[in-house]
Parts: C-alpha cells; structure tokens; sequence
C-alpha cells in the first residue's frame, strides 16, 4: 500500500512538470504537442495548436474571444 505523502509528492512533481512544459510551448521553445508528440502550430494571439491531435493552448483572453477554441481538447 502506498502512502499518502508519497502520492502527494508524485502528484507535485507531475503538475510541476506539466507547468513547465506548457510554459515552454506558449513562449515557443518546445514545438512538440505534450500529447502526441507531433509538431505544434502557433497562430495569432498566442494560440498554440496541434494539427493531429487538436489540442490547443493560449492565453485565456485569446481562447474565449475566439468561440470555436473554447474546447482545448477534443477527443476524436
């Protein structure tokens, strides 16, 4: 049986790397999709985008003015 804390940390550790990663992608030095490891796009706004996958990530303002990438994910 694992302990509370040791889960704790794991989870830590993953939301500190996941933050990085999507840090590293929105200022454009990683262009791989933390998804599918496809190449991304970046379009107008900051948006950054994977044409296989459709993942899509940016800064909220850009998201929510724009209605069609309200959706960040979608299964497909």
């Amino acid at each position: 049986m694992s302990s509370g804390s040791s889960d704790t940390g794991n989870l830590f550790s993953f939301a500190k790397t996941l933050d990085q990663e999507l840090a590293a992608l929105l200022r454009g030095a990683s262009l791989e999709c933390i998804v599918c490891g496809e190449f991304v796009m970046h379009a107008r706004g900051g948006v950054v985008f994977c044409p296989e996958c459709g993942v899509q990530l940016g800064p909220e303002a850009a998201l929510s003015d724009r209605p069609e990438l309200e959706f960040l994910s979608q299964a497909g």
